[in-house]
C-alpha cells in the first residue's frame, strides 16, 4: 500500500536536543525570551545522572591523551654535564573512583573526579661525562600514580553553538612512585632522575589531560548539535536550533534557549514574540522542553508546501476501513468501487495550510481542509471532496511509543462531486462527514503514530529509558517533561567513534 506521512512538528520536538547551532548571541536572557522558540532546562537530578558517565569521558581523555617528549639537562659537580630525554609516555591499568557534580550559580559546574589511579610507562635516555669519561644509555621506567582531578567547566556562547571551556582544570597528585628498570645507575643518578621525572611527568599530564579533556568536552557537545540538526531536519526542511543567548546556570537547573526557526528553500521563519518565562517550568522532573506554537506552525506551512501532507489508502486495507459501523447509510456506488473494482483508492492531502494553537484548556487545537478522491480502478476519480476539520489533539509517548488521542470538535465538507453517479449530494456529504470523523481522522492519527514512532526509533530516542513523560500544553506552547536513564552504551559507542 503506498502511503507518504509526514510526521508532525510538535512532535518531532518532543526529544529536543539540550544544544543547538546559530551564528548570533544575546548577552542578556531576559532580551533573548522574545527571540526564543524552544528551551531546554536540565535539572540538577539529571546532572547526576549524567555524570555517573562523566567517568567515561575522563578515561577517553586520559588514554586518548598524547604526551609530547620532553628533554634537559644539568650540569653537576666532578660529573659534568648530565643530559636526559623522557619519551614514549603511556598511560596504562587506569581506574577511576568517584566522580561529584555541583552547579554553580552564574559560573559554571563543578566536576570533582577523585581517585583516579593509573600507571605510566616510558622511556628515559640519559648521557653523562667529562673530558675522561662519556656514558650514554637508555632506560624504561613505570610511575604509579593515583590523582584527584578537578574540573569547572564554564558553558558559552561560541559562534553561535553552546560550547565548552574547561580550561579552569587542576589535578592533584597524592602518589607519584618512580620504578626504574635495572640497577645499573648510581644512586645519585636516580635521585635526579627521579626529581626530573616526578616534575616533568606532573607538567606533562596535567598540560596534556586538560588539553585532552577540553577537546572531548567539545566534541561531544558538537556530536549532540549535530545529532540535533539531523533529528528535526525532513527533506528540505530544517530547524536552526540554534541558541539566543548563553545557557543559564543556577543552583538547580542548566537552562538553555535556541530560537527553532523553520527553515526552507532558502527562507527562514521569524520569531520576535515570544512568551517565554522561566517560570513556566518547574524543577520536579530531571529534563523539560518548552515549544512555542511559534516553532510549529512554520514547520506545519513548510510540509504543506513541500507536498508532505498526504495519505494514500488501497486495496484490502481501504476496504476494512469501510467495514465501521456508521449509522450513515453508505452510497451504493462507494459500496460497488470497495467490493468489485480491483484496486480501489482513497487519496487524502491538504489544501490548505493547517494552522495550530496551543491553549490550557483545550489541549492542542489543529484546524485544516483536506482534499480527497476516491479511484475505482484505472479510471478518474468517481468521487471528489473537501473537509474542513477542527480537532483537538493530545500527546503521550509510553513503552516506546507515540500515541496520539483526537477529538473532533468540527467537521463540514464542501465541494463534493460525482462522476456518473445518480445519488444525492446531501446523502454523500452526511456519509462523507461521518466518515471522515470515524474512519479518516483515527485513520491519519494512527498512521502518524507509526510514523514518528519509527523516526524517533531511527534517531535512537528508543534506547533512552524514558519514565513518566508528560506532554502538557499551555496559552500558546507546549511542556514537554519526563526522568530519564542514560544509556551507557551511547556514550562509549561515541567515544569509540570519535577517538578512535
Amino acid at each position: 500500500m503506498p502511503r507518504d506521512v509526514f510526521p508532525p512538528p510538535r512532535i518531532l520536538l518532543l526529544f529536543l536536543s539540550v544544544i543547538g547551532a546559530s551564528n548570533a548571541c544575546l548577552q542578556d536572557p531576559a532580551s533573548a525570551y522574545r527571540l526564543t522558540g524552544a528551551v531546554c532546562r536540565l535539572t540538577y537530578p539529571a546532572a547526576v545522572v549524567l555524570n555517573e558517565k562523566t567517568t567515561k569521558v575522563i578515561e577517553a581523555a586520559f588514554q586518548h591523551a598524547r604526551y609530547p617528549g620532553v628533554k634537559g639537562q644539568k650540569s653537576l659537580p666532578f660529573i659534568g654535564k648530565v643530559t636526559y630525554g623522557l619519551d614514549n609516555l603511556e598511560i596504562h591499568n587506569l581506574s577511576i573512583g568517584q566522580s561529584a557534580v555541583e552547579l554553580l550559580p552564574g559560573e559554571g559546574i563543578a566536576l570533582d573526579i577523585s581517585n583516579v589511579s593509573a600507571v605510566f610507562r616510558g622511556n628515559i635516555q640519559y648521557g653523562y661525562g667529562s673530558w675522561l669519561v662519556n656514558v650514554a644509555h637508555s632506560i624504561d621506567f613505570e610511575i604509579e600514580s593515583q590523582i584527584d582531578l578537578g574540573i569547572k567547566p564554564k558553558l558559552y556562547c561560541g559562534e553561535g553553538k553552546v560550547a565548552a571551556d574547561t580550561r579552569d582544570c587542576y589535578l592533584n597528585f597524592h602518589k607519584l612512585h618512580l620504578h626504574l628498570q635495572g640497577n645499573k645507575e648510581p644512586n645519585w643518578l636516580r635521585k635526579l632522575f627521579t626529581d626530573f621525572i616526578t616534575f616533568t611527568v606532573k607538567l606533562a599530564i596535567k598540560g596534556q589531560i586538560c588539553k585532552e579533556i577540553n577537546k572531548v568536552a567539545n566534541i561531544l557537545a558538537d556530536f549532540i548539535q549535530d545529532r540535533a540538526d539531523q533529528f528535526l531536519s525532513y527533506g528540505d526542511i530544517g530547524v536552526d536550533i540554534g541558541i539566543t543567548t548563553a545557557p543559564v546556570i543556577n543552583a538547580n537547573y542548566v537552562e538553555s534557549y535556541h530560537k527553532g526557526l523553520t527553515k526552507y528553500n532558502n527562507t527562514s521563519a521569524v520569531i520576535s514574540d515570544s512568551v517565554f518565562h522561566p517560570s513556566q517550568l518547574t524543577e520536579d522532573k530531571m529534563l523539560y522542553f518548552w515549544i512555542s506554537d511559534q516553532v510549529f506552525n512554520p514547520m506545519v506551512i513548510a510540509a504543506h508546501q513541500d507536498g508532505l501532507l498526504q495519505l494514500n489508502i488501497s486495496g484490502a486495507e481501504l476496504t476494512d476501513l469501510f467495514k465501521t459501523n456508521l449509522s450513515s447509510a453508505m452510497p451504493e456506488f462507494i459500496r460497488e468501487c470497495l467490493l468489485e473494482s480491483g484496486s480501489p483508492q482513497l487519496r487524502v492531502w491538504s489544501s490548505s495550510v493547517p494552522y495550530v494553537n496551543t491553549s490550557t484548556h483545550v489541549g492542542t487545537a489543529v484546524w485544516g481542509t483536506a482534499s480527497g478522491q476516491l479511484h475505482c480502478g484505472t479510471q478518474g476519480p468517481i468521487l471528489s471532496f473537501k473537509a474542513h476539520v477542527s480537532i483537538d489533539i493530545k500527546a503521550s509517548y509510553a513503552d516506546k511509543k507515540l500515541r496520539l488521542h483526537g477529538t473532533p470538535s468540527e467537521i463540514f465538507i464542501s465541494e463534493a462531486e460525482l462522476s456518473g453517479q445518480n445519488q444525492s449530494l446531501l446523502d454523500v456529504d452526511e456519509f462523507l462527514r461521518e466518515a471522515v470523523e470515524k474512519i479518516g481522522i483515527p485513520k491519519v492519527l494512527s498512521a502518524l503514530e507509526i510514523e514518528i514512532t519509527r523516526l524517533l526509533d531511527k534517531q535512537g530516542t528508543n534506547l533512552f529509558d524514558i519514565f513518566n513523560p508528560e506532554v502538557l500544553p499551555q496559552d500558546g506552547f507546549v511542556v514537554i517533561q519526563m526522568d530519564f536513564g542514560f544509556p551507557h552504551h551511547l556514550l562509549t559507542e561515541f567515544l569509540r567513534k570519535t577517538l578512535q
